[in-house]
């Protein structure tokens, strides 16, 4: 699969484009191609189907690597962009603001080639249907492929001379694509254990012994994956299950795709070892991995884990907030042209830099060579010598650790000099609710008070610069002041997930309210009543297909996040209906949990959450008092994903509104059903009793 990248530095002499008047960074480098490109809107299809031409559909986002490759190639050619102009109505889309329009249209791709990624490129009849489609184009022809300019004289004589043939070709496709995406409910199809159990057993047999991970290279974290086999293996006591998880966590913070100097991970391993990562580092990849290590820490209590957790958010804070507390989208991987020349190092450069002292301990450490570890294939002319630093040696002694540390601090420091990568600094409700969660969540369990705050501020963000009170309605996008005004699942549903682990975290009420509005207009514009599940988009006519998204990939799927957002929002709330929604929707999915429970390992982790009855732990008191955050802070410190952890004020059920003070102390009740344990105090009194009660200890 063909994974992407920023913008390469487009010439500034061409005139701008219609692309100059959009907000999204990848558009925006495009806003200087020769090609007369059209954002995704009314005005393009209207002249797709007033001259009668096909439409050239090309998706990619602001960090993808191919994109900058092919835009470099092929979209600043005059040849191509000619071709196209005379030929063909041509239309951009950023597929992270537009992720209902890439999944259509990535379905479309994998059903003709058998493969999908970025750029994603396709041919549309003027009523938007698929009749050709791939990822990458060559500009000459190489390795099979066909060259761009070639396929574009093909596909325009094509509808020139054989029209009807086409458009027969592109009904075909669009039924298939329909019957492809369809979802309906299976009857007699019973929700049991044995499901996530399956999964953890198909994750176990695909498990790397030697490297962690599921399966061989290109290596994609994919934290639901492991966080799914680590929530079956700590049910069934399973160590082998367990040691899989946290091999994989020390292979991956180890390796190259994560950052040993500025903390946070890139997207992905092109090799097996996690060595040489695509450089390029995404808001939710960050947001899902801070989850994963936090439950790894919890699990193994390996300090290890809690450092690459801290490294996460001491990333996030010093590169990727914005001031008004929102959190970009990502960093790109190029650098002046070149991939991962911001974070690769020759050893003369390193030399440099460093005392001997220093540079012998690193060398020993990183495990850098004069000849290097990375090299750009896809770079007619890529830099030599480069080291990508990962930890090949972890054993250090109490004499060099000094000298690590100071090698660290000058490496950092002189990076930062460095031209940075191109920083997509959109602003998306949907991966901002997933980092929002995490940083809650890992602000109690780390005691951090300034993660708390940073993680109020972004909802306080969210509720001000994407929500619209009067409507109940939430924007996806912001950037530079301005919101888009497409509505997506993703977008309520992720932050709904978030904003719950924020009142978890910090029992302040008003999150909870927020939640509760967000759950009701998610309920409003995507919940199907007559199926159950929840439809990608709200409101978009010029879309071929409405589509349930039903794949837990790179991002989990809009319904898994929603299911694991109703199934907690009732538990604290007692909402009968939000269990409804959840419980149907689930069932929506039990066939393709059933036959392919690895598609879908967040959802599954909703359905576990969903078997088991969760316990509640009620904690009476300010919520601001230094007492009570103690006992906030124990309750997210421990291993325990089927409990909720509520306060007694706003609209929480009216079982937590029972529990009180015990001799006017703050005060932890954990209950089960109507059956509660003694009230205890004492933060360090309440960890024993949540470790005593996980997975029936």
């Amino acid at each position: 699969m063909l994974q992407c990248r920023v913008s390469s530095a487009t010439p500034t002499t061409r005139p701008a484009n219609r692309l100059s008047r959009e907000k999204s960074p990848y558009l925006l480098q495009h806003q200087f191609n020769p090609v007369d490109w059209h954002a995704w809107n009314e005005e393009a299809f209207r002249r797709a189907h007033n001259e009668g031409k096909p439409v050239f559909l090309s998706i990619g986002y602001s960090t993808c690597h191919w994109c900058h490759v092919m835009e470099r190639e092929s979209f600043e050619d005059e040849r191509v962009a000619a071709l196209l102009n005379r030929h063909f109505i041509s239309i951009k889309v950023d597929r992270e603001e537009r992720p209902d329009v890439d999944r259509i249209y990535m379905a479309a791709v994998q059903g003709m080639t058998g493969q999908g990624g970025w750029p994603l490129n396709l041919f549309l009849t003027p009523d938007l249907r698929p009749f050709y489609g791939g990822t990458y184009f060559p500009p000459e022809q190489r390795q099979g492929r066909i060259s761009f300019l070639s396929l574009l004289e093909q596909i325009q004589n094509a509808w020139q001379n054989r029209r009807p043939e086409v458009e027969e070709a592109a009904r075909d496709l669009h039924s298939q694509l329909a019957m492809h995406l369809a979802l309906e409910p299976v009857a007699g199809l019973a929700l049991t254990p044995a499901i996530t159990r399956r999964a953890a057993e198909v994750l176990k047999s695909a498990n790397d012994p030697r490297h962690g991970g599921f399966g061989r290279a290109p290596k994609f974290p994919q934290p639901s994956q492991p966080a799914l086999l680590l929530r079956v293996a700590c049910q069934d006591r399973d160590p082998q299950g367990l040691r899989m998880v946290w091999h994989q966590c020390e292979r991956m913070a180890a390796g190259g795709i994560h950052d040993q100097l500025g903390g946070g991970f890139a997207r992905y391993s092109v090799d097996e070892e996690w060595l040489v990562p695509h450089f390029e580092k995404m808001l939710y990849d960050n947001a899902q991995l801070l989850e994963l290590y936090l439950d790894a820490w919890l699990t193994s209590d390996d300090e290890r884990h809690a450092q690459t957790a801290r490294g996460v958010v001491t990333y996030l804070r010093r590169d990727m907030t914005h001031p008004l507390g929102g959190f970009f989208s990502a960093e790109d991987a190029d650098s002046e042209g070149k991939e991962g020349k911001f974070y690769c190092w020759t050893t003369p450069e390193l030399a440099t830099l460093l005392t001997p002292e220093e540079y012998n301990v690193a060398r020993h450490y990183f495990g850098f060579t004069p000849e290097g570890n990375f090299v750009d294939h896809s770079d007619p002319d890529p830099l030599p010598h480069q080291n990508v630093l990962r930890v090949a040696n972890p054993t250090v002694t109490a004499a060099d650790a000094p000298l690590l540390q100071s090698a660290r601090e000058k490496l950092l420091a002189a990076r930062e000099k460095r031209v940075r990568p191109h920083l997509d600094d959109k602003i998306l409700a949907s991966w901002n609710g997933l980092m929002l969660g995490a940083l809650a969540r890992a602000s109690a369990a780390l005691a951090e008070p300034a993660w708390r705050a940073a993680a109020e501020r972004n909802a306080a963000f969210l509720r001000q610069h994407l929500w619209h009170t009067a409507t109940g309605t939430l924007r996806h996008r912001w950037r530079q002041g301005e919101c888009d005004d497409v509505q997506l699942l993703d977008a309520y549903a992720f932050p709904l997930h978030g904003l719950i682990q924020l009142y978890e975290a910090t029992l302040e009420p008003a999150h909870l309210d927020f939640a509760l509005a967000l759950a009701e207009a998610m309920r409003e514009r995507f919940y199907d009543p007559e199926h159950g599940g929840f439809w990608q988009n709200h409101g978009a006519p010029e879309l071929i297909l409405r589509v349930k998204e039903d794949y837990d990939g790179a991002e989990p799927a809009g319904n898994s996040v929603a299911v694991s957002g109703l199934l907690r929002l009732a538990a604290l709330t007692g909402r009968a209906d939000y269990l409804a929604m959840a419980e149907k929707t689930l069932h929506l999915f039990a066939d393709q949990l059933q036959r392919q429970p690895q598609k879908l390992p967040h959802m599954l982790l909703a359905l576990d959450f969903w078997l088991h009855e969760p316990a509640r732990l009620v904690i009476a008191g300010d919520p601001a008092a230094p007492a009570t955050r103690a006992l906030i802070q124990a309750a997210h410190q421990v291993y325990y994903p089927h409990k909720i952890v509520c306060g007694t004020a706003g609209p929480v059920a009216p079982e937590a509104k029972a529990q009180t003070l015990i001799n006017g102390q703050p005060t932890a009740w954990l209950c089960t059903g109507t059956a509660c344990q003694p009230p205890v105090t004492d933060p360090a009194d309440l960890r024993a009793l949540l470790a005593s009660h996980a997975f029936g200890a």
